[in-house]
């Protein structure tokens, strides 16, 4: 399909998209391999190479990379913390989890999943134009940023504040920075390029079945450099 002929077809897949329900029965979970937990390059190399590179290639991910990726970026690194639950590579706030990860790839949408480290089907179709920046329409990975607020009320630990929507909004824009940035040093770690950026907020809402308790924050495009 040429550039004309897929542009001709947007208006059909967002509709489309008001069906997602069926059609993301078209796709399976993809259970991701154990993630690697070692190797790379050191913490501070890393630092020192962390940059934003927008030119991205159309090279699929390996599946151990895709799956080191969504671990390092917000995966469970120990059982149980102390405020309660498992813990996940990114701090938030009262350990509310409170941010999602939907993976856009070339045939759907997905949710990470941490606990049973999983991608489940959210809409079949290409949605990895909505990141908003035309190289992230053909990178393999796009990572949106969706906070959940309905999960500060489920914290296990309820500190002044949490629900106090000024303070919630400072909580959910430093809980993605701090894993925006996990995706940046495991990017430098395996040579990989990242590019993170706003995202199309007005139609990414409907189209990935999002509750009004959730919102699109940013995204963040990941894949080999071109």
């Amino acid at each position: 399909m040429d550039r004309r002929t897929f542009l001709k077809t947007v208006p059909m897949v967002t509709f489309l998209a008001g069906t997602a329900t069926s059609l993301a029965e078209d796709l399976k979970p993809i259970t991701l391999v154990k993630p690697q937990t070692d190797g790379g390059k050191s913490v501070l190399a890393a630092l020192k190479e962390r940059k934003t590179n927008r030119n991205i290639s159309a090279e699929k991910l390996a599946p151990q990379m895709l799956s080191n990726l969504l671990w390092a970026a917000f995966g469970v690194n120990r059982e149980r913390e102390p405020f309660k639950g498992p813990g996940r590579t990114a701090a938030s706030a009262s350990n509310s989890q409170e941010i999602d990860l939907y993976v856009a790839l070339p045939e759907g949408v997905y949710l990470y999943e941490a606990i049973p480290h999983r991608l489940t089907p959210v809409v079949a179709g290409d949605f990895r134009r909505r990141s908003g920046r035309r190289s992230a329409a053909g990178a393999p990975v796009n990572i949106f940023y969706v906070v959940d607020i309905s999960k500060y009320k489920k914290a296990p630990f309820q500190e002044p504040g949490l629900r106090d929507s000024e303070i919630q909004k400072s909580y959910y824009y430093v809980a993605t920075g701090l894993i925006a940035q996990n995706v940046y040093l495991f990017a430098s770690s395996q040579g990989l390029a990242a590019h993170f950026h706003n995202c199309d907020k007005q139609n990414t809402p409907k189209e990935f079945k999002l509750r009004p308790e959730q919102r699109v924050l940013f995204s963040q495009t990941v894949g080999y450099p071109a």
